[in-house]
């Protein structure tokens, strides 16, 4: 387990200045886009938050006993839901820039990964997770090919609680020093997944809930961590079409073996084949894209006009910290800039019957209607709309990157950065205000990931170099 003195990340009681829990939150004055067709976007409005759930969308709602926000220069929209993220790698941003997948691989998996201890999980998590909360995301799959032990599971799950983030703990493989899962010493995966929906969530009334990382690899590797994770009622992510060892046709394989069903969602689909997508789109899976990593890491070119041929709106995921910024400005704009280049280059070239463009709002939904629908979770969050949970974030548009503001979508899609990200709410609960996260402890998170960082470095036998 972990040790006791890593936690609690955050300070037990919030700044005197922030909202009660128990009191209603008037959201006031602002732009709000809603990301909900049948409620509709606001130039001017407010946002009525109670018992941690949106309640109201509309212009001048009188709440007398609510706490106010002032949103009059911000936009007012859903946080941004990930799909697909290493949390684990928290400590070890940027390590691997200029590297493949299978320099990643190599280093990361194989060394740091099939060193690190329960404690080292436990700080990449929450430096993950935080750094999430600050970029405005407020839903993150924690892909957690990291069960190196039980242990290692259960400081990943500690960790996202202790954040308050919005996670969907994705239960995966070990790592070792061979890349052989199988061969690691003291791993229960996957049939440990019993064990934790047990114990961690055995109710959905929750911040957390239980996914299954199926790892990579024939039918035979495939097959057993479906069944386990369907077994307790778990949904599926997987990665797919990843280079020139995602040309296997696995998905047809599995399809065989009647493996294919509406509960996962894949990962990259950079190199499937035409049947592969097409036994996707028929069985009702979901997929989830991460442009900036696929173009930098050899995967292949993201495949967002091949979903969009198909009817496919697909979600976004940030994959890896080592190599890919930690906020989903840039993911949107990549996957933006890709459509947009494929559909000119086809006309360039004569097409005459080109794709059409992707808009604005088609991005923004993939960040977060489709990260809801692809997480499970489109029945809680993902949009602004009355009865859902109250995971919302203020974007500043007094800002120098975006003032004067001419229109909201092109404004969050294009122009802001994490630095337009003044408050974040998840459930309610206000977890930034006035660009700062609230009640963290930094001087204890800054320790975790400094002592984290240093005994990795020592295990994995990888001399230090910062420049």
């Amino acid at each position: 387990m972990v040790a006791a003195s890593a936690a609690p990340a955050r300070a037990q009681k919030a700044p005197a200045s922030m909202p009660s829990a128990n009191r209603p939150i008037l959201i006031k004055g602002g732009t709000v886009l809603t990301l909900d067709r049948s409620v509709g976007d606001f130039e001017h409005a407010d946002v009525l938050v109670e018992g941690g759930k949106i309640s109201a969308v509309r212009a001048n709602i009188s709440a007398p006993n609510a706490a106010t926000i002032d949103a009059s220069n911000a936009i007012v929209m859903p946080g941004f839901v990930d799909t697909h993220r290493h949390m684990w790698l928290g400590y070890l941003r940027h390590v691997l820039t200029d590297g493949s997948f299978e320099e990643y691989r190599n280093l990361v998996q194989r060394r740091f990964g099939a060193t690190m201890t329960p404690e080292d999980v436990y700080a990449g998590n929450l430096l993950s997770a935080l750094g999430a909360i600050d970029s405005g995301v407020t839903t993150v799959l924690d892909w957690s090919h990291i069960s190196n032990t039980p242990e290692h599971s259960d400081a990943a799950i500690k960790a996202l609680a202790d954040s308050g983030v919005r996670g969907v703990f994705a239960y995966g493989n070990p790592q070792s020093p061979t890349g052989k899962f199988w061969e690691a010493k003291g791993h229960q995966f996957p049939g440990d997944i019993a064990r934790l929906r047990k114990q961690y969530f055995s109710t959905e009334d929750q911040l957390l809930t239980l996914y299954m990382a199926a790892p990579t690899g024939g039918p035979e590797i495939v097959l057993p961590a479906f069944k386990a994770g369907r077994n307790v009622g778990a949904r599926i992510s997987i990665h797919v079409g990843m280079g020139e060892s995602g040309r296997g046709g696995l998905l047809e394989k599995l399809h065989a073996e009647n493996a294919l069903r509406p509960d996962i969602t894949y990962l990259h689909c950079c190199t499937l084949n035409d049947t592969e997508w097409k036994l996707i789109r028929d069985t009702g899976g979901t997929v989830s894209i991460s442009g900036y990593v696929e173009m930098l890491m050899g995967h292949g070119n993201p495949p967002i006009q091949k979903a969009l041929d198909l009817g496919i709106r697909p979600s976004l995921s940030l994959d890896v910290e080592t190599t890919a910024p930690n906020d989903f400005f840039n993911q949107m704009r990549s996957i933006f800039s890709v459509q947009k280049n494929e559909a000119w280059a086809r006309r360039l070239a004569g097409d005459k019957n080109p794709p059409a463009f992707l808009k604005a709002r088609d991005v923004l939904e993939f960040a977060t209607v489709e990260g809801a629908r692809a997480n499970g979770l489109e029945r809680k969050v993902g949009t602004l709309t009355p009865g859902k949970a109250a995971d919302i974030i203020l974007l500043r548009t007094d800002r120098l990157n975006v003032m004067p503001m001419n229109d909201a979508i092109g404004a969050v899609m294009a122009g802001m950065g994490p630095q337009n990200v003044d408050t974040v709410l998840i459930a309610g609960k206000v977890m930034k205000r006035n660009g700062q996260l609230v009640g963290v402890d930094w001087k204890q998170i800054t320790r975790l990931g400094y002592e984290a960082q240093e005994r990795n470095y020592k295990n994995a036998n990888v001399p230090r170099k910062r420049v």
